[in-house]
């Protein structure tokens, strides 16, 4: 299980939301951030596990931001949306994140799961 996990998502009820339980699931969620330039910054300081990323940032694009995420650290990178990962597909298969998880399927289990299938 990724002992530490940076959120990257631009709506704060979300990101409570979404802490408060991955926390109840033995998640430590170090940092919480709504942009692209927060969420390098606190990559940098942090050094999570994992990072989150929404791939819709408002003006920002997800997949940029997990793309400069994995360039500038070697960060592991799974995108999240309210979206299904059908939707995305075409964009998935090029990115550079580690997977996907649809918001409504957010936990500690598929978390761990999905970054133990990558790391074998």
């Amino acid at each position: 299980m990724p002992a530490r996990v940076l959120m990257v998502d631009d709506n704060v009820d979300f990101l409570v939301a979404a802490k408060s339980l991955l926390e109840r699931q033995g998640v430590h969620v170090v940092g919480l951030a709504s942009t692209s330039g927060e969420a390098r910054q606190l990559a940098t300081e942090l050094r999570p596990d994992c990072v989150l990323v929404d791939v819709d940032l408002g003006p920002e694009n997800g997949f940029d931001v997990a793309a400069h995420l994995v360039a500038d650290g070697g960060y592991r990178v799974v995108l999240i949306s309210a979206y299904s990962e059908a939707e995305f597909s075409d964009l998935l298969a090029g990115s550079s994140a580690v997977g996907f998880i649809s918001k409504a399927d957010l936990s500690a289990q598929r978390i761990t799961d999905l970054l133990e299938s990558k790391s074998n």
